[in-house]
């Protein structure tokens, strides 16, 4: 569990269901992330596929997933990479500092939680402003690295945990 300002990221659980069905994003984002629904889905289908979810409070604010296995990782030859996923946050809660609050929480978290891990890795396709200027506000770097994503060209970001 890690807290920053008030906002705790914790792995999922049963009991966090209820507030996943009533979680909320906008349509015009949820063609560069994945609904917490799908989150929870991949990962009863996959255990490397770790979901979190993000609360304040009571209320559950946002979801990503760690995937935590090389193999499912096509972005990096580094095979001790963490792959950071479909990042959300619910649109009643958006825009008062919710995921860059996530993100630097996430490093500290990582590196606690996966010891063996040096680094974090995720892709943000070309088109999405908002995002590719917040992980670059938590301190994730691009090296130029494309892959050509489903819907188009995706930057693929990394940030060090070492």
């Amino acid at each position: 569990m890690s807290r920053l300002t008030g906002v705790e990221i914790r792995p999922y659980t049963e009991k966090d269901y209820p507030n996943i069905t009533k979680y909320s994003l906008p349509e015009e984002q949820a063609i560069y992330t994945s609904l917490p629904i799908a989150v929870i889905e991949a990962f009863q289908m996959d255990a490397n596929n770790l979901p979190f979810v993000i609360y304040s409070g009571d209320d559950l604010v946002g979801c990503f997933a760690l995937y935590t296995d090389q193999s499912g990782n096509v972005y990096t030859s580094n095979a001790s990479a963490l792959l950071f996923k479909s990042l959300s946050i619910d649109s009643r809660f958006q825009n008062r500092g919710y995921a860059l609050q996530s993100l630097k929480s996430l490093t500290e978290m990582a590196k606690r939680l996966f010891p063996d891990k040096n680094e974090i890795i995720l892709t943000v396709h070309h088109t999405n402003t908002p995002a590719i200027t917040l992980y670059v506000k938590a301190g994730f770097m691009d090296k130029g690295l494309r892959f050509a994503g489903e819907y188009g060209e995706e930057l693929i970001f990394h940030y060090a945990l070492e």
